[in-house]
């Protein structure tokens, strides 16, 4: 049995946890190390026996307590070359810290399997992750403004995908936002929409995915009701129904529920 939970996902930090019988893993590490502890805690774990910590990017928001969490555990870093580099020059990395890097394959760590995929954000080496364990898969998939086929393979499958519904696009035009951020948003090295998101959910459903949810939902430009509905009317639309076919939910800043496959 694996357990998948979102810990916080939004602009204010993200970070999901993710554990098997023997193993346990942190996919980015953006809140405080204090709130992390909390919550992983909150979800049956234990922060000082995690397996290893994999990071997407290099913005704030992702990295926010990652030099305290791997001064303190020890654990190894997953994370593409590039990601490694910048966190150097910020001096994130402790001394001895252990590295594997996307860009030479998979990393096990006990009886999880990470695999990264490059995702499209203005963040150099960008990638998401999918988890491989004994009971299933999962993936982490958001910060990217476009969807490739490069990530459709990766989360083909999946038991569990936290996959980016970004934003709404009329209520981000019609937003507080300066033009240069709703441009860079709406690039394809930006954030998905709604709508983008949407029109992705036949094809994750179709490949076996059986629960999607949506992540990263802005808390100026969209609802956590608006990402449900979209994401709902999609999968409706090629006759497949939510908490009989599928299951939906939507992650939150705050630690979201512990989905288990």
């Amino acid at each position: 049995m694996a357990r998948f939970c979102p810990l916080a996902s939004g602009s204010g930090g993200n970070s999901t946890y993710i554990s098997c019988k023997n193993s346990a893993v942190i996919i980015d590490a953006g809140i405080s190390y204090k709130a992390l502890t909390e919550r992983i805690s909150a979800a049956g774990g234990d922060i000082t026996k995690i397996s290893g910590v994999a990071l997407t990017h290099t913005h704030d928001d992702h990295i926010r307590c990652l030099k305290t969490l791997l001064a303190k555990t020890g654990a190894p870093l997953f994370a593409s070359r590039i990601t490694f580099e910048n966190l150097l020059q910020k001096n994130i990395i402790p001394e001895n810290t252990r590295v594997v890097f996307t860009d030479d394959g998979e990393a096990i760590f006990g009886d999880i399997r990470l695999s990264g995929f490059s995702t499209s954000h203005d963040a150099a080496g960008s990638c998401g992750y999918r988890i491989d364990t004994l009971s299933g898969s999962c993936a982490v998939c958001t910060d990217l403004g476009v969807v490739t086929d490069t990530v459709r393979s990766a989360l083909s499958g999946c038991n569990t995908v936290l996959f980016e519904f970004n934003h709404d696009i009329d209520m981000l035009r019609r937003g507080p936002y300066p033009p240069h951020l709703k441009i860079r948003i709406l690039s394809d090295l930006g954030h998905l929409s709604n709508t983008a998101a949407a029109a992705e959910v036949p094809y994750l459903l179709s490949s076996g995915v059986k629960q999607i949810i949506c992540g990263h939902i802005s808390r100026q430009n969209n609802t956590p009701d608006l990402a449900l509905s979209s994401a709902r009317i999609a999968a409706e639309s090629m006759g497949a129904k939510s908490d009989i076919d599928f299951l939906l939910s939507a992650a939150s800043v705050g630690m979201s529920e512990v989905s288990v496959f």
